[in-house]
């Protein structure tokens, strides 16, 4: 009779620790192969080079082996310890990964399916992360007590449907209850001890001395930092070999057991492996741990292939799951086109700010009754000497040389003293510092309406729109969210729109300026009240956005977010 797999999940933690032993064994023997082998080349050039020393006879050697070996286990104790303590948390904060925002809609869907999946598979606890790229991928963690996590990224989020995001989680989740997200866990954060050593021994500004080549790196060490690279890269296409192919396999038909949808995981599997080629600071040293490694393209069923991969061909899991449905794996081929195309016709339209009812907006004559610049009663003396104004207070903290010892003059008190000495001045400092708005008045109104903004979502982020220009005011972290995902289709005017743009202002982005405007006015962040600054959106796409360098905070003007989301999609 077939042995029952177990669902005990701490049976199967304690199981893994027995398992661990023979990575210990391994590195023990690695290391002690490597101090014994440089200490008998050292004595044999001390024999060689130094008079009247000989090579060491049989029992000086023995006791040279004795201690190559209780320094080979130190070291592998150590090795070993560091990479169980601090191995996850080094992945999870090299690949940027955070935690789910419960503000965020799709974020809420994830946390949500893990929780749902985490109680039908009897888990006491799991946590969730997310990486913020484009990439479609998974992984899972063990952490350092024992809780495990389920990792995925931005992208994923984006492209998959409800039951195809159960079947991943599912994926990861039966890779938790069979064991092998400790033991992957484990081999990826020993091999990933080396490249922390080389980051440590490679510090991000050193001093050249004077007269050498601009370019070349005076780093000490360089030896040992390539020779720990290197060892990194053997030691872990040693330790690859003994995680076996079959585990992907096995999780695959396990997450069907706990999905009951094969179809939704082979369409997963093949999405992933489509769009996975970089997965944040990605390392090679990661790639057992993703659900589908970003050479995937490259693994076949070769005798090479199966030595030093750690994952079947994923048409091989196609096709096994494909036969559960029963399908072939051209039908889910087609079957994720198909999908693409149906999403793709239930798209929202928008407009252009252009095609809308309402009025433009006339800036030189604000809609409230309370303007966000009325009570100019400060006077400031620049860096010549020159009194500059008048200004209001927020007009003030945002000039570029300001600070607390500058000279400052209230014309409506007729006081002049250094800025520190102003209890209104101390107090918009304070609270700028405190990322809130200089003038509590003037706080979540529209930089050049002057309306209040309203709370909205856009596809899926927390927006604040202006009811009459339709800015949008978004953080600058989750603008990226925007971007990879597609709710929201757009009409002809507003690509045309796009087009126009690109082709006049990006073909030359040194001269890149606001859209919208002729002569650019000054605009102050809803937020903090800080001084907003014209900038590009990135290197890549140089669209001029208004950014708070003070909170972090991006305006987009009408259609701005638009034309930008036109641009990367139509790439």
């Amino acid at each position: 009779m077939k042995k029952q797999p177990r669902h005990d999940f701490y049976e199967i933690q304690h199981s893994q620790w027995r398992k661990s032993l023979l990575l210990f064994l391994i590195l023990s023997v690695f290391y002690f192969v490597g101090v014994a082998l440089v200490a008998v080349v050292i004595l044999f050039s001390l024999g060689l080079f130094v008079p009247d020393t000989s090579f060491p006879l049989v029992n000086r050697l023995s006791t040279i082996l004795w201690a190559a070996a209780g320094i080979a286990v130190a070291v592998a104790a150590l090795h070993f310890y560091d990479a169980r303590r601090f191995g996850a948390e080094f992945i999870r904060k090299r690949l940027q990964a955070a935690p789910p925002d419960p503000s965020d809609r799709y974020h809420l869907q994830f946390a949500n399916t893990v929780e749902e999946i985490r109680l039908a598979c009897g888990l006491p606890r799991v946590k969730s992360y997310i990486i913020p790229v484009f990439a479609i991928n998974s992984m899972a963690l063990i952490e350092k007590d024992k809780t495990p996590s389920v990792i995925v990224t931005e992208g994923m989020l984006a492209e998959f449907t409800r039951d195809e995001l159960s079947a991943v989680v599912s994926h990861e989740l039966a890779h938790i209850l069979r064991g092998d997200t400790f033991y992957i866990t484990l081999v990826c954060s020993l091999a990933n001890f080396f490249e922390r050593l080389r980051q440590a021994a490679e510090p991000d500004d050193v001093p050249q001395p004077i007269g050498s080549h601009p370019g070349r790196k005076y780093e000490g060490g360089q030896i040992l930092v390539f020779l720990a690279s290197s060892f990194s890269g053997l030691l872990m296409h040693l330790l690859s070999m003994l995680i076996s192919r079959e585990r992907e396999i096995l999780a695959d038909a396990a997450a069907v057991e706990f999905s009951r949808n094969p179809a939704a995981l082979a369409r997963a599997i093949y999405k992933a492996h489509v769009k996975n080629s970089f997965v944040g600071d990605f390392n090679l040293t990661y790639s057992p741990l993703f659900m589908v490694p970003p050479e995937s393209r490259e693994i076949t069923d070769g005798l090479l292939s199966r030595i030093f991969n750690s994952h079947p061909p994923v048409m091989k899991r196609l096709r096994l799951l494909a036969d559960m449905v029963p399908a072939t794996p051209g039908q889910i081929v087609r079957d994720v086109r198909e999908g693409y195309k149906q999403r793709e016709k239930a798209r929202n339209i928008l407009t252009a700010f252009e095609e809308a009812e309402s009025p433009a907006p006339d800036r030189s004559s604000p809609a409230s009754s309370d303007p966000p610049h009325t009570g100019k009663t400060w006077e400031v003396r620049d860096g010549q000497g020159r009194w500059q104004g008048p200004f209001s207070l927020q007009e003030a903290l945002s000039l570029p040389f300001f600070s607390l010892r500058i000279g400052m003059k209230n014309l409506q008190e007729n006081v002049m003293a250094t800025a520190q000495e102003f209890p209104q001045v101390r107090a918009g400092m304070r609270r700028l510092y405190g990322k809130k708005h200089i003038d509590p008045r003037h706080h979540n109104r529209c930089p050049g309406c002057h309306v209040p903004l309203q709370e909205n979502f856009y596809e899926g982020v927390p927006v604040k729109t202006c009811p009459r220009c339709r800015g949008k005011l978004l953080d600058a972290a989750l603008t990226d969210r925007i971007v990879a995902r597609r709710e929201v289709a757009f009409s002809e005017h507003l690509h045309l729109k796009a087009q126009e743009f690109q082709q006049t202002f990006m073909q030359n982005p040194l001269t890149t300026r606001k859209v919208t405007m002729a002569t650019p006015t000054t605009l102050y962040c809803p937020e903090c009240g800080h001084k907003m600054l014209p900038r590009p959106y990135n290197y890549q796409y140089v669209i001029p956005v208004d950014k708070c360098l003070s909170c972090h905070k991006i305006w987009f003007d009408a259609d701005e977010l638009e034309i930008l989301q036109i641009l990367i999609e139509s790439r």
